[in-house]
């Protein structure tokens, strides 16, 4: 198949039920430079045979795995993409019409040493979810972004994919969750991103909450919090509270998951973050040995 501008990739895992939203969002879009890489993260029920019934005038591939988790679907869909950039697009979700078109205005000038283009979701009566971008275009990092700018919320990134094959999440064995600032923040630290003010992608309710991926996958969350550290101390005085939580929670779910504090150590990258992680280890301990007390 010849390469394409954009892959759009989803992965999913007994959502055949929302599925078709997604397929049907991208047969009304304006641009037709795309693929759709579907990662099936070991579905039982129809998505197979959804899949296989639906007709493209767009390339449209299916990889079946193991359930495993998002974050191998993810770099899975990395490894097969023909794009030369990369959109994930949630099986619950759609995109605008006009979203693939948009992005490719933007990442025709993004200059070289950029990672990508951030735009805006918004729900299904076209509100804003989270906030917008203090200017548009911005040209600016995620740390930036949230630790100066306070912007919060889920954006939508279409990231250069050999961006994302230089950066994989990581894949530690039994864990099914691997949160995904664990890789942004690892890509946000040398790259810049631009972002804009356009709503381009159409949030359905329906995302797992934090809270059941504590509780059930807290390996997966303390690579996060270990990604903050190690690549967004730089803003401390920005926010604090933020980074203290962070080394604290690094500690207690990480002896959740099993990691003993000798893995934890190494697993820090520089100075200030094992300083921190050190100062914090005390609280840390004891929110997880009380935690298994209760």
């Amino acid at each position: 198949m010849t390469e394409k501008h954009f892959t759009v990739f989803t992965a999913t895992y007994n959502r055949a039920a929302t599925l078709p939203r997604v397929y049907a969002s991208l047969r009304a879009q304006t641009s037709r430079d795309f693929e759709w890489i579907i990662v099936d993260d070991g579905s039982t029920d129809s998505t197979r045979e959804l899949v296989a019934a639906w007709q493209t005038d767009f390339p449209l591939r299916y990889f079946y795995q193991e359930n495993s988790g998002k974050h191998v679907a993810f770099n899975r869909g990395v490894t097969e993409a023909k794009g030369r950039f990369f959109l994930n697009l949630d099986s619950d979700d759609a995109a605008a019409p006009d979203a693939l078109a948009r992005f490719a205005v933007w990442c025709a000038d993004l200059p070289a040493d950029f990672a990508a283009v951030a735009a805006l979701c918004c729900d299904q009566q076209g509100l804003v979810l989270g906030d917008e971008f203090p200017a548009s275009p911005l040209d600016s990092c995620r740390a930036e972004l949230r630790y100066r700018y306070k912007v919060k919320g889920d954006k939508w990134l279409c990231h250069r994919t050999e961006t994302l094959r230089r950066f994989r999440f990581p894949e530690p064995a039994g864990v099914k969750f691997v949160q995904e600032r664990a890789v942004l923040a690892q890509i946000s630290a040398q790259y810049p991103t631009r972002y804009v003010n356009e709503k381009l992608k159409i949030v359905h309710p329906g995302a797992a909450r934090l809270s059941d991926n504590l509780a059930r996958h807290p390996l997966g969350v303390a690579l996060g919090q270990r990604s903050v550290l190690n690549y967004e101390l730089g803003w401390f005085r920005h926010a604090p509270l933020h980074f203290l939580r962070a080394a604290a929670n690094y500690t207690r779910l990480s002896l959740a998951g099993g990691e003993s504090f000798a893995t934890q150590w190494r697993g820090l990258e520089n100075n200030g973050a094992r300083a921190l992680w050190l100062a914090m280890l005390p609280l840390g301990a004891g929110l997880y040995w009380r935690g298994r007390v209760h």
